[in-house]
């Protein structure tokens, strides 16, 4: 049915534009034939003088209009030239056309001169053409104005029905959501109350009026809203926030009352907003688009306020910034639940790894299980993509099944870049490369904290002139400081490696810098890891707030991160002096083998 609908707008707005076309074509090239016709005009005065003077033949007048047109007896002035009528004719406009032909009368018998009047009125097809650069404009503002209704939806539904008297079912059951079994559990009494709501009812409960799922991107949030509606098998009403949005003042206003209009004629009923941030941050008091975003945020409010007991609607939504949502909006009787939907951890990762790989052919070499270890912190987006990068790499190398290393080079592709094998590097860069990365590795290797070197290699992979890979066989959910520390001197190995082998520095260790001084400026900022400052976070929102503890504090953080970074460059030179053999052998093995794994970077150390 919004098929048809839209089809039918979209053929109306192509007829527009077609007639709109065709009359700015017409008006053109009638108004190009009256400015040929104007350009042989010539002025009144000019015409008097030339009667006077006995060069006009003839003149012809139109009734009721004042525009003349005369005929020279010869072609500006040129004996010789008498030919070709209509090359001697031009237009005057006279101020009064009886007071001309009483002015001329007289010539008429001196000179022969020829007066014609013509009894019809003014050339219809100027006429026409002056009507239509007329109405012009307003032909093209009516026409911009549709098509920026049409562009902004105006009057259209944007929202997303499944179920209910739609064509479209959600096919999602929490079967098909590996992962996340303890917010399964905890969403599973949505759906029984979605099912039967008057025991819940009888028994005194009240209506959870909404759900807010949040966690960074990738985890499963929408996923698991659309499994609800399939489970409950009730309609499930879909929207993103940023379709609220308009550049008409009170359209996002009006959308949110039309959908929840919509839900209570189809409820039970779920709706379901998606990066809800775009609509429910924080209020302001700003003008022009903030008050738009504020109106239609209130109107939100006022609408979750304004359910019946006995309506069963529960609005599900979905953000990963929920540090930004309006107070209001997660107060209990709007937002009752908050669920937080988490990366998948070692079991959840091989349950989504399963999961994914139904509908594809592995090799008996695949251990999901090793995936799943080396993926720490991946989310099922991540992961459901990594297998999809490695079924094309197969099929794309003529494998029967997936191999183990078809996975691999997935996961590097999805976290290093694509490799370039066939780049051109010059040996000056490949010893600085290798290097580097020997540095990184060796460093590590010295740091109990640091997991184990899982390949290194100088192949340049995305933006990497080469990289250096760990094995990441736990999950972690606190980081202490002495590994935050540690971080920081494998970070600076490879610039150090480069100091002490090659007394030289290169841009290859800004990304290495990069994060190593936000490692620092997090610890002393957000951790409150310094001794000198003390247990305190300085993270605000706005930097107006930093005024609080004064310059003196502000320039003791700056200090202690160039302290801080210092020290770990100090410390990964130590390391790499105190073992320069090492440093050498796998630097000198990089360069003959391009890339070695852990087993062969390990041997080094035996």
């Amino acid at each position: 049915m919004k098929n048809n609908k839209e089809d039918k707008q979209n053929k109306i707005l192509l007829g527009l534009v077609s007639i709109i076309i065709f009359v700015v074509a017409v008006a053109g090239i009638l108004y190009m034939q009256k400015r040929n016709q104007e350009e042989k005009e010539v002025a009144y005065t000019e015409l008097i003088k030339d009667i006077n003077e006995g060069e006009i033949e003839k003149i012809k007048m139109t009734t009721g209009s004042t525009t003349i047109t005369v005929t020279y007896k010869t072609l500006n002035g040129e004996a010789g030239t008498e030919g070709n009528e209509k090359d001697r004719q031009k237009r005057v406009i006279v101020p009064s056309t009886q007071a001309f032909i009483e002015l001329v009368q007289t010539k008429v018998d001196e000179n022969g001169l020829e007066i014609e009047l013509i009894q019809e009125s003014t050339n219809q097809l100027f006429k026409i053409a002056d009507t239509l650069f007329s109405l012009l404009p307003t032909i093209l503002l009516v026409a911009l104005m549709l098509m920026i209704f049409k562009m902004q939806g105006f009057g259209g539904d944007k929202e997303r029905v499944y179920g209910g008297e739609s064509n479209k079912k959600s096919d999602v059951r929490f079967k098909d959501i590996a992962g996340l079994d303890e917010e399964k559990n905890e969403l599973i009494e949505i759906v029984d109350f979605l099912k039967k709501p008057q025991a819940y009812l009888d028994m005194g409960a009240k209506i959870p009026r909404g759900i807010l799922l949040y966690g960074k991107p990738g985890t499963g949030k929408t996923l698991i809203a659309k499994a609800i509606a399939g489970e409950a098998g009730v309609p499930f009403i879909s929207m993103s926030g940023s379709e609220f949005i308009e550049m008409f003042a009170g359209l996002g206003a009006s959308r949110v009352r039309k959908l929840f209009d919509k839900a209570k004629k189809m409820a039970p009923a779920i709706i379901f907003i998606d990066e809800i941030d775009a609509i429910g941050a924080r209020r302001s008091s700003n003008s022009g688009a903030e008050t738009e975003n504020n109106q239609t945020l209130n109107q939100l409010l006022v609408e979750m306020d304004g359910f019946d007991t006995d309506e069963t609607i529960i609005v599900l939504a979905a953000t990963n910034r929920p540090e930004m949502l309006d107070k209001a909006l997660l107060r209990p009787g709007r937002f009752d639940r908050q669920v937080t939907i988490p990366a998948p951890d070692l079991n959840g990762r091989e349950a989504i790894l399963k999961l994914h790989s139904a509908n594809k052919k592995f090799a008996d070499d695949v251990d999901f299980r090793s995936i799943a270890g080396d993926t720490a912190g991946f989310t099922g987006a991540e992961l459901a993509n990594i297998l999809n990068e490695a079924a094309i790499i197969a099929t794309r190398e003529n494998h029967n099944a997936i191999t183990n290393d078809d996975v691999e080079n997935a996961v590097k592709k999805v976290t290093v870049g694509l490799e370039k094998a066939n780049r051109v590097i010059s040996d000056k860069d490949k010893k600085l490369t290798a290097y580097h990365e020997a540095g990184h590795a060796v460093v590590s290797k010295f740091l109990e904290t640091q997991t184990d070197v899982k390949e290194v290699s100088i192949i340049p992979r995305g933006a990497a002139g080469g990289y250096t890979m760990y094995k990441t066989n736990e999950d972690k959910y606190y980081v202490s400081k002495t590994e935050l520390l540690e971080k920081m001197v494998a970070l600076m190995g490879g610039r150090a490696a480069e100091k002490i082998a090659l007394n030289e520095i290169s841009t290859g260790a800004s990304n290495d810098i990069e994060v190593a001084t936000g490692i620092a400026k997090d610890m002393l900022t957000v951790y409150g890891m310094a001794d000198q400052l003390g247990p305190i976070s300085l993270k605000v929102d706005d930097p107006y707030e930093l005024q609080i503890f004064g310059e003196k504090v502000i320039d003791e953080v700056g200090n202690q991160i160039q302290i801080l970074i210092e020290n770990a460059y100090v410390t990964a030179q130590r390391i790499l002096a105190e073992n320069m053999d090492i440093l050498d052998k796998v630097a000198s093995a990089l360069l003959e083998k391009e890339k070695i794994s852990s087993e062969e970077f390990e041997a080094f150390f035996e």
